[in-house]
């Protein structure tokens, strides 16, 4: 036990020098102002190794293995949790600086009961999670779900153990597509992702239930502007796509993401969620949400499917925002993928994780180049390492914000279509009602091509 107690000391260590984390310490966060300098050009980034690191606690339990340990998050206090099964364990994680708490099941434990949940017969409505801090497995049913359903899984979950904890939820678990403007097409209206690349041509990251492989998007309701052609697209059992550019590029601004009122977040690098970690998600119905990670690898069985390995969160989201990101810090960690609820009452919202998406997909995220004042993702030899994104497990999660701002620029013409279509200057109601009125504008605006060409560009900056 000594020798892994030396290693996961000596990964913290380097997590500490590279990322600049102070556990339990104070994270300053570096907002960009409107009167910024111009930023540099774009650049792109690797989907594994240059991932920034939101939780060290990740290296204890990778280092420590699946039957001692049983997850990990983010204290209220900033600090990484680590939960293990036994005294030697916890004072492995004591050492490297993290703290440990010990819990009767391990990871391996926690996921044999997931299994045994996705072997039994599928129910629409329901949907289950690992909840590190209880060391139990959650499973909720919404409305849709039958007593007589409900009455066999809570059999099945009994089977299992009692660390496996049956949960009523309000609404339904959907799919968040239809009812807003940004990308339309025949099989729907969604929001768009993050902006990444494979080296040739420039694409949109959203999710998979936006659309099937073919289908064609615009930016106007009348078809008018062409956006892109959906390909790669994978629902269920993951959530994700791309819409590549009809153009093959994503134009100036593409590592910028829209938050509302004319600002953007730079996207500066790539991560995993944490649990206990605070996130946010801009959509195109309900704009700039937060809310918290609640819990990782989960499971939902929409009606359309059933999708693992999604990120749960407290973040609320409403029809419209499907494919949405999600991001802290600058850095980008989710596609919206669905929930429920909505932004008035309140809700769960799950998210396709970013680094699996670009993996499978094998395209890279393009992000704010080196020489920009944000922070910034990277690998070895390829500019600085990351600063302020990936400090962010060093304070209070309370603390953490969106990222660096950045207006969205753009001539005047811009500036009309940023009023159009800014959720948070025009009610999601009034943006359905006011399509035939964009449209008309959109289209008269790109009737010359050197106006759709800038069109085109403000949408590339505005994803989100």
């Amino acid at each position: 036990m000594r020798h892994v107690r030396r290693r996961i000391v000596r990964r913290v260590t380097r997590l500490a020098a590279v990322g600049g984390l102070l556990l339990g310490g104070t994270m300053v966060t570096q907002a960009a102002m409107a009167s910024e300098p111009p930023a540099a050009p774009a650049r792109t980034l690797g989907t594994s190794e240059d991932s920034v690191v939101t939780n060290p606690g990740a290296e204890l339990v990778e280092e420590l293995g699946t039957s001692k340990t049983a997850g990990t998050w983010i204290g209220d206090d900033g600090k990484p949790v680590v939960a293990v099964t036994d005294e030697d364990s916890a004072a492995a994680v004591r050492e490297a600086g993290a703290e440990a708490k010990v819990v009767g099941h391990s990871m391996n434990e926690l996921r044999a009961a997931t299994e045994a949940l996705r072997s039994a017969p599928t129910v629409p409505g329901t949907a289950w999670v690992l909840d590190y801090r209880t060391n139990q497995v959650v499973v909720r049913g919404d409305t849709t779900v039958s007593a007589s359903d409900w009455s066999r899984m809570t059999e099945t979950a009994a089977d299992i153990g009692s660390f496996v904890r049956m949960e009523r939820t309000k609404g339904t678990f959907t799919t968040r597509l239809n009812g807003a403007l940004p990308i339309l097409s025949t099989a729907g209206r969604c929001s768009a992702g993050f902006n990444v690349t494979n080296g040739s041509n420039d694409f949109i990251l959203t999710a998979g239930h936006c659309g099937p492989d073919g289908s064609t998007w615009f930016a106007d309701n009348q078809g008018k502007q062409e956006v892109g052609t959906s390909l790669n697209s994978t629902f269920p059992v993951s959530d994700f796509s791309l819409v590549q550019y009809a153009d093959g590029k994503a134009g100036a601004g593409a590592d910028i993401v829209a938050i509302g009122n004319g600002e953007g977040v730079r996207i500066t690098g790539t991560g995993d969620a944490a649990v206990g970690q605070r996130v946010f998600r801009s959509g195109s119905t309900s704009g700039l949400r937060d809310g918290e990670v609640t819990g990782l690898d989960a499971t939902v069985n929409y009606p359309e499917g059933t999708v693992s390995g999604l990120i749960e969160t407290t973040v609320c989201a409403e029809p419209g925002d499907s494919g949405g990101p999600m991001f802290s810090e600058g850095v980008a960690l989710g596609i919206t993928s669905g929930g429920s609820g909505d932004c008035t009452t309140g809700g769960t919202t799950f998210f396709q994780p970013v680094t699996r998406a670009l993996a499978q997909l094998g395209v890279q995220l393009i992000v704010a180049a080196p020489s920009d004042g944000a922070a910034r993702g990277g690998g070895a030899g390829d500019g600085p390492e990351p600063s302020v994104s990936s400090t962010e497990a060093a304070a209070a999660p309370g603390s953490a914000s969106p990222g660096s701002t950045t207006p969205v620029g753009g001539g005047a013409g811009l500036d009309l279509a940023a009023r159009l279509t800014d959720p948070r200057t025009v009610g999601p109601g009034l943006l359905v009602i006011a399509g035939s009125l964009v449209a008309l504008v959109a289209t008269r605006y790109i009737r010359a091509e050197q106006d759709r060409r800038a069109y085109r560009d403000y949408y590339s900056a505005t994803w989100g």
